[in-house]
C-alpha cells in the first residue's frame, strides 16, 4: 500500500473558532516537526469564512497515522479541543503511487 491520507472536516461551535485555531495550528506544527511519518498536515479554512476547518494529512503509511493518534501532542489537542467541536467527518485514503509529496 502507498502513503495514507486523512481528511477531516470539522464544524466548530459558533463563536469558538478563534479559541480552536491556535490549538489546531500547534497540533499541526508538532505533527509535521516531531513525527517522522507525517509528510504533510495542512489546516484549511473555507473561502468566505464560517465555522468549518478542513484538515489534509499525509502519512508515510497507516502505521504512521496510528502512531500519530498516540502522540502526547495529539492526545492533549484532542482532549482540549473536543468541547469546541460540534461535528466531524473523516475520510481515509491511500495514495497508490508515489507521484510526489
Amino acid at each position: 500500500m502507498g502513503r495514507f491520507v486523512i481528511t477531516v472536516d470539522l464544524e466548530i461551535h459558533e463563536g469558538k473558532l478563534q479559541e480552536f485555531m491556535p490549538m489546531m495550528l500547534d497540533n499541526a506544527e508538532k505533527s509535521r516537526t516531531l513525527e517522522p511519518g507525517c509528510d504533510r498536515f495542512d489546516v484549511l479554512l473555507p473561502d468566505g469564512g464560517g465555522q468549518h476547518v478542513c484538515l489534509y494529512e499525509i502519512y508515510t503509511d497507516k502505521a504512521a497515522f496510528d502512531a500519530h493518534l498516540k502522540t502526547p501532542h495529539f492526545l492533549d489537542f484532542n482532549q482540549r479541543s473536543a468541547p469546541l467541536i460540534k461535528g466531524r467527518s473523516i475520510g481515509r485514503y491511500f495514495i497508490d503511487n508515489d507521484t510526489g509529496k
